[in-house]
């Protein structure tokens, strides 16, 4: 019982943290002085396109997605992780052994999930695909220091628990990775500054100001994107969303070594209700050998890897491993967003009309993959977005989740 409780404090205590990351601005660039000021708006212009010129590394080829991205073509030892004073001079690592009992089938069509790629266009050998950073991007966000990061907690009140989850997660013990199958769909987003994602959570620290995550999944963003298509995204942080960390390639972190997909572009098809269902299956690990960590998508295409000097509790392993979907509210008057989580749909409607994870598994110290041996689910917000999680032969551990927002029961 008293184990039970422990697991459950752990999982209570990393969402409320989670939800006290609250935007504490919406206000753009554009919005912060409405007078015309030339002299201050030109100081902005200058820091926007330096900026830009850190993140946007040269290309040795583009190619235009039917989407309106702009994909670059980065020599892999140029990608913005090597300018990481830790990292500089250094070149990407060759793959890692395996996790035991992991399949890695042909996976030539899965390289083809994202919208850019439909163009039978990809980067050389040698090279990464990057999406390219605009002066838009940038401005929507509420600062270029906080461009492309989660935003960390304002005030410990009530008015600024914003993120809402539904999820299922495992604790207590020592985790070296996890896996999971992602149902993927194209969830409304109410307002530009919220978002809905489903992701995978890999944890390890405490709830306070050292806390270290690895992230990694889908989401719709306005803000950080400009668009509502889902999203194939990674975050990292070692210090709680403070100074470190970024999502996809927007800061030095993540090493990516794969030339065919590109971190923060479009994922087509996507499911549609009571209709096709598409989803995609994540891995994340550490390799045993050189403590890294290391991204899979599908069975046996590797995406890159985040140093092991990136971290200090994940240095040695997880302590927890979390999956599910979060929801930002930013509706503060008292009337709840309409931003839906996961398809849209509740959790009891089931196949083809709720979103879903299957069959969820974790690394062991021996770096085998295992099926998961206590999962528990949490909503915390189960009138506007649930949970129900079971068992079978074919999906192994799975859970539906989702919602709609604001309803009847969710006003």
């Amino acid at each position: 019982m008293g184990d039970t409780c422990c697991k459950f404090s752990s999982i209570f205590f990393f969402l409320l943290f989670v939800s006290l990351l609250s935007r504490g601005s919406s206000v753009s660039f554009n919005d912060t002085d409405r007078s015309f000021k030339p002299m201050e708006e030109l100081r902005k212009l200058k820091l926007i396109r330096s900026h830009l010129r850190r993140i946007n590394k040269p290309a040795v080829k583009t190619i235009q997605s039917p989407d309106g991205d702009i994909i670059d073509c980065v020599l892999s030892h140029e990608q913005p992780a090597f300018d990481h004073p830790k990292l500089r001079g250094q070149r990407p690592l060759d793959p890692p052994e395996r996790p035991k009992g992991h399949s890695t089938r042909n996976h030539v069509l899965e390289e083809s999930f994202q919208l850019w790629s439909m163009s039978n266009e990809f980067c050389p050998e040698g090279t990464i695909p990057i999406r390219r950073t605009a002066e838009l991007d940038i401005l929507r966000a509420s600062s270029i220091h906080r461009f492309g990061k989660k935003i960390r907690p304002i005030k410990r009140d009530s008015s600024s628990n914003i993120h809402e989850h539904a999820v299922g997660y495992v604790s207590g013990q020592e985790y070296y990775g996890a896996k999971a199958s992602i149902n993927v769909w194209t969830p409304r987003v109410a307002s530009p500054y919220e978002f809905s994602l489903s992701q995978m959570w890999v944890i390890a620290g405490s709830f306070g100001d050292d806390l270290n995550t690895i992230e990694a999944g889908w989401q719709v963003s306005p803000e950080l994107y400009g668009d509502n298509y889902p999203r194939f995204f990674t975050y990292w942080t070692s210090d709680a969303y403070q100074a470190t960390g970024c999502y996809n390639l927007l800061c030095s972190g993540f090493i990516q070594t794969n030339n065919r997909i590109a971190v923060g572009a479009a994922i087509s098809p996507t499911s549609s209700y009571n209709s096709g269902q598409f989803d995609i299956s994540l891995l994340i690990w550490k390799d045993p050998k050189h403590g890294n960590w290391w991204l899979e998508f599908g069975n046996g295409v590797l995406v890159g890897y985040w140093p092991s000097i990136l971290f200090t509790h994940l240095r040695e392993h997880a302590t927890m491993v979390q999956f599910g979907g979060e929801i930002v509210n930013t509706q503060t008057t008292g009337t709840h967003t309409t931003t839906q989580m996961g398809s849209g749909h509740f959790a009891e409607e089931g196949f083809g009309k709720s979103a879903y994870f299957r069959n969820l598994q974790v690394v062991d110290w021996d770096n085998s993959l295992i099926p998961l041996s206590d999962l528990r689910v949490l909503a915390d917000h189960p009138s506007c977005y649930n949970i129900r999680g079971g068992v079978n032969r074919v999906w192994g551990n799975y859970f539906y989740y989702g919602g709609p927002g604001k309803t009847t029961g969710c006003p």
